[in-house]
This record gives C-alpha cells, sequence and structure tokens, in this order.
C-alpha cells in the first residue's frame, strides 16, 4: 500500500455527510449495514463513542469505523468477558467499519482497524467486534488480522428478523 496516498485520522464533524455517501455506497453494494437506519447521521455518530475515525485515500473520505463501549445487544463482550473471567466492561467494541468500493485493495480497512485496537488498549480495553456471518469480507480481513472467533450465534434483531452473527476478540 502507498501510505502516502491514505491516512487515517479523527472523524469532524465535517466529515459526516461524507462518510454517509460511502456508507450509502457500501449499503447498496454490500448490504451493510443489513437494515438502513432511519437516522444514518445519528447511527454513524452514536453518543457511545469513545473515538471515530475516517480514513482518507488521496484527500477525499474512504472508510471510517469507531470504538464504543458495549450496549445491550453487542454480544462479543459477554462472551470475551466469560472466557477470561471478567466482566465485558473490560472490553471495547469496534464498529461502524466500512470502506468506499473505489478504495478497496488499498489496505484501508486494516488501518481502521488498527486505529481503533490502539485507542481500546490505550484505554485499557480488549477491543471486540460483532459482524454478520453474511458478511463474509470482513469476517476474512478480522481473520486475517489475527482476530479469534469466539462464536457464531443467532441473533433476533425484530419480531420477524433473525439474523446469524459471528462474535470475535482481538
Amino acid at each position: 500500500m502507498d501510505k502516502t496516498r491514505s491516512r487515517v485520522r479523527p472523524r469532524t464533524d465535517d466529515d459526516v455527510q461524507a462518510c454517509l455517501r460511502v456508507l450509502a455506497e457500501v449499503h447498496r453494494q454490500d448490504g451493510y449495514p443489513v437494515n438502513w437506519p432511519a437516522r444514518p447521521g445519528d447511527w454513524l455518530t452514536q453518543a457511545s463513542a469513545l473515538g471515530s475515525w475516517v480514513a482518507e485515500l488521496d484527500g477525499r473520505v474512504a472508510g471510517h469505523v469507531d470504538l464504543t463501549r458495549s450496549a445491550e445487544g453487542d454480544l462479543a463482550p459477554v462472551l470475551w468477558g466469560e472466557r477470561n473471567g471478567t466482566s465485558g466492561e473490560q472490553a471495547a467494541v469496534v464498529g461502524r467499519l466500512f470502506v468506499a468500493p473505489r478504495a478497496r485493495g488499498h489496505g484501508i480497512g486494516a488501518l481502521l482497524i488498527g486505529r481503533a485496537v490502539e485507542e481500546a488498549r490505550h484505554r485499557g480495553l480488549h477491543p471486540v467486534l460483532d459482524v454478520v456471518a453474511s458478511d463474509t469480507a470482513a469476517a476474512a480481513l478480522y481473520e486475517r488480522l489475527g482476530w479469534t472467533r469466539l462464536a457464531t450465534v443467532e441473533q433476533r434483531w425484530s419480531a420477524s428478523q433473525v439474523v446469524t452473527v459471528h462474535c470475535y476478540s482481538a
């Protein structure tokens, strides 16, 4: 990867619209997020964020990731805590990770994950994440980066939607 063409930096309020355009492209092409949020801006800028970053490629927003405290429905922190005899509160959740289709193949996803992991460890927290099983490209990336699959579970997202989710730990 040509690092002079890409960089990761903290997300600013000025980045949100560009991030939402990239997210819409990713949703159209890959189906992420599975359910398009009613308020995408709120979904992206959730209040529990410990940090949010964007990747730029050739000066344009090309990807996004955030790090949050565990929320209701996050399975990976609970599983990681049970395995390690500690509380899931000692985990931080890597999420809202997406890379523009035009920017794939440049290592952007790995850079973004690396930044979130660095922040989690700086805060004394262990990085974990949940990913829908149908997102095979994301699961392959996490496994290439050395993440461990803790479990694969069925999760009820609504009365009519059950989703298979892989839970990972860095």
